[in-house]
């Protein structure tokens, strides 16, 4: 049975580049995304960075493996070219906390502040927003609005506590949204995953609730390929990395490394398989 389904994805996953080729397409998949997705994409890696490949290659179509907001954000950066979403049901609970009527109405609640937007929202909320900031960035975009004014920082707030945490302002309002999966990790996962693997280094991304009281290293968007190289060269008694957010790529990547809570997966963004990804490469409608 294992053999068949290997089989069947190597078939489609040819027929894929193929459609591709005929297309003029680029595939970009998130690192969330299956294996066998991942296997078909010309390029895999974190949302935003996803979009700024695509833009810089001569493809005429872009078939984006993710979730709404990060088709929406590929359209932004390349508005000549046709973006398609393959799978329509794939969206991202933390982006969803929040829209432009919510966002318009805490700005009257705030007349003046500074709205400073993570980069996993809609573009209509991007829209309202004066920054759009990544995890990597955060910190310096909100140290760099003046101390006397108010911020408003959304959707996450676990993002959201760690920069006010490090930045020390206490005029910024976060807003009170999240992502199930990272919410959900427990610090008991992280306990028992040390426990079980004692003298590894320990990563933690920002998004996670768990993050407040067991940070040891933040890393950035792209933390993946940065933080396995880093805990290789400078930490080379550790036996794994341990990530508070479940990544495929990572772990395919990195024998030494693995998520805290394997079972935690964005299943959102996880919707897609390789048939999802051939009807949208054969597809002629835009996801926009």
């Amino acid at each position: 049975m294992v053999d068949t389904t290997a089989r069947l994805h190597a078939e489609l996953q040819q027929e894929i580049r193929t459609l591709a080729r005929a297309r003029n397409a680029v595939i970009i998949a998130h690192n969330y995304e299956r294996p066998e997705v991942q296997d078909v994409a010309d390029f895999v890696g974190d949302s935003l960075g996803l979009s700024r490949e695509a833009a810089k290659t001569k493809a005429e179509v872009i078939v984006f493996c993710g979730v709404h907001f990060m088709a929406e954000t590929a359209a932004v950066l390349s508005p000549q070219k046709t973006v398609l979403l393959p799978d329509l049901a794939a969206g991202c609970s933390l982006a969803a906390t929040i829209n432009a009527e919510q966002l318009r109405d805490w700005k009257a609640e705030h007349p003046g502040a500074v709205v400073v937007s993570y980069v996993n929202t809609t573009a209509e909320v991007k829209a309202e927003s004066d920054y759009c900031c990544t995890s990597g960035n955060a910190v310096e975009i909100v140290n760099s609005v003046p101390a006397e004014k108010e911020i408003l920082f959304l959707p996450d707030m676990f993002l959201g506590a760690h920069v006010r945490r490090i930045t020390g302002r206490t005029n910024m309002h976060v807003w009170m949204g999240e992502c199930h999966v990272h919410a959900g990790i427990d610090p008991e996962d992280i306990r028992l995953q040390r426990a079980a693997h004692p003298g590894a280094e320990f990563l933690i991304h920002p998004e996670c609730g768990c993050a407040t009281s067991v940070v040891e290293a933040v890393s950035a968007g792209d933390m993946l390929l940065d933080a396995f190289s880093f805990a290789r060269s400078r930490f080379a008694f550790a036996r794994l990395t341990s990530f508070c957010a479940s990544s495929t790529f990572f772990c395919r990547l990195e024998t030494d490394g693995t998520a805290v809570a394997p079972e935690a997966a964005a299943g959102q963004s996880k919707m897609k398989s390789p048939a999802a990804v051939a009807g949208a490469t054969f597809s002629t409608r835009a996801a926009r």
